[in-house]
């Protein structure tokens, strides 16, 4: 097989990046429209990657934050983006490398894209890699047919903005929130029997 020299997985990914860094920066300006809303999974090692000390402890490896209803600040850059969330009611300011990011979802439209993670992490452990990523090449979910990203782990702590584990979705009130009747729910409730 040809040694493929321009990285054409390589350029496909920092594409499709892109889509991301455009879609977050219409939300940085206008707000969500419709019921679109977002479940962003990145790896909490990479460079650049930064939250506080209690978030890094909660998630060393990987965090899915979603951007629905109670999200403030949300600057885009180049490279990166950043975002004011609440944990527990605690308020965080979160700043993440698009480089850093493995999966995007926007549930609302069953769209979603995972990546291949490259770097070095901070600490210096192998960054894992998403399915799909053996060639360098991300796996798309289409857009007509049903969601093929399994909903975000939960992690060990500080459930208020995560979404629930795949195995037992339960309903999670946004913190704060003054309507308690916000759900989490799982992708598998959408996919055709």
């Amino acid at each position: 097989m040809a040694v493929d020299h321009i990285r054409y997985d390589l350029l496909t990914q920092d594409a499709l990046r892109g889509v991301i860094r455009t879609v977050l920066t219409d939300a940085a300006v206008k707000g969500l429209p419709g019921e679109h809303h977002f479940f962003i999974t990145f790896d909490t090692r990479i460079d650049g990657v930064r939250l506080s000390a209690r978030l890094k402890a909660s998630y060393p490896e990987e965090m899915t934050v979603v951007l629905q209803h109670q999200f403030w600040d949300l600057t885009v850059g180049d490279d990166d983006f950043a975002v004011g969330l609440a944990f527990n009611g605690i308020p965080e300011r979160l700043h993440i490398p698009f480089k850093a990011v493995k999966a995007f979802l926007d549930p609302s439209v069953q769209f979603g894209l995972q990546f291949g993670v490259d770097g070095e992490a901070s600490a210096g452990t192998d960054v894992g890699t998403a399915p799909g990523a053996a060639t360098g090449m991300p796996a798309p979910v289409e857009r007509a047919g049903p969601a093929t990203l399994a909903p975000p782990k939960e992690p060990n702590k500080e459930p208020a903005r995560q979404p629930a584990s795949p195995a037992k979705p339960d309903p999670v009130p946004a913190a704060g929130s003054e309507d308690s009747s916000a759900e989490v729910v799982r992708l598998d409730r959408f996919r055709k029997k």
